[in-house]
């Protein structure tokens, strides 16, 4: 079930499932592979709505304008016409703009990638969604953006699978029955205890409150308030953290503090669809000490663009282009 209070799948993602849908016609018709079966669900799909000819028509011309999709209205120069000087190639793109365009498809279509985990899910949020629970312990649970947990409890044991995302536990104490935490490569076991664990990134497992056994790597570790297990290559080890600044998001804020910009590029597309691509990895080394509301990627973006001396440029609902100025 869905857990944030009041707004269905559309009400929270706007157009953007439109312009993912549109995004991945485009990628499956162009491909060699494409059938009539194809062809028929695409015009089927086209005709339920008048966005989705208006969202395709604007990934297709994306994709035209930059040389991935053979143009029918450019006579193709293989195919000679008698009378006519043949045309001469055209030249596709390289570079920057290229890439872009193909990282924005790729991860239209990828994004449909997750669906077995939604499916699987007792609780879940949606992308750039903050929600929080319940549960039938009395356990209280936090799910930062993009979120799937699946529960199995039983008369003796708790136990989360953590299917994508990051959450944070505030456990209700039952020394019968533990309360254990899969996900990110971890078996995080507690009885009562706050902490987060996180599916992805370095860091999959903090504590604000106790302590909690953690598996990971083959090896066990304890960690306890205010620390942080850290991934490192060959391992895993224990550091101290700021569990505030880590755990700013239940509060709607993501919080940086001397972090590269190239990380917060990363953390800010975690709240947001599509992709958002660093053009120059130079700039990813600069520095960013800032707070931001993760329900308002645009505008952090446009801030950073306004003091770290960057040019944002978005190109469609899907894909924002983060360079140098002009």
């Amino acid at each position: 079930m869905a857990i944030s209070g009041g707004t269905d799948a559309q009400d929270r993602d706007g157009e953007d499932p439109v312009y993912e849908a549109a995004a991945s016609w485009v990628a499956r018709l162009s491909s060699p592979d494409a059938t009539e079966s194809d062809r028929d669900a695409f015009e089927a799909w086209l005709a339920a709505d008048p966005a989705h000819a208006a969202a395709h028509a604007e990934m297709d011309a994306l994709w035209r304008r930059l040389g991935q999709v053979p143009d029918p209205r450019v006579p193709d120069p293989r195919v000679p016409d008698p009378g006519v000087p043949a045309p001469r190639p055209r030249r596709l793109p390289k570079g920057p703009a290229c890439l872009a365009a193909a990282v924005a498809l790729g991860a239209a279509v990828a994004s449909q990638s997750g669906l077995a985990d939604w499916l699987r899910a007792d609780l879940w949020s949606g992308i750039g969604e903050i929600a929080h629970a319940t549960l039938a312990d009395g356990s209280r649970v936090d799910l930062n953006t993009g979120t799937a947990l699946a529960l199995h409890f039983t008369e003796t044991e708790r136990r989360v699978a953590l299917l994508r995302g990051e959450a944070l536990f505030d456990v209700a104490r039952d020394p019968a029955r533990p309360f254990v935490v899969e996900g990110g490569g971890v078996s995080v076991r507690a009885v009562g205890t706050v902490f987060y664990v996180r599916a992805d990134g370095a860091g999959p497992v903090g504590v604000a409150e106790g302590r909690v056994d953690v598996t990971a790597a083959g090896r066990h570790l304890e960690v306890s308030a205010g620390e942080a297990l850290r991934r490192q290559e060959g391992g895993a080890t224990i550091v101290k953290a700021d569990m505030g600044r880590a755990t700013a998001w239940r509060d709607g804020r993501v919080v940086f503090s001397g972090e590269r910009l190239a990380d917060v590029l990363a953390e800010l597309a975690r709240y947001r669809r599509g992709r958002i691509l660093l053009l120059d990895s130079r700039l990813g080394e600069r520095r960013v000490t800032a707070a931001f509301d993760p329900r308002d990627t645009d505008d952090a973006l446009d801030a950073l663009a306004a003091t770290m001396g960057v040019r944002v440029t978005r190109l469609t609902p899907l894909l924002v282009l983060v360079g140098p100025p002009a």
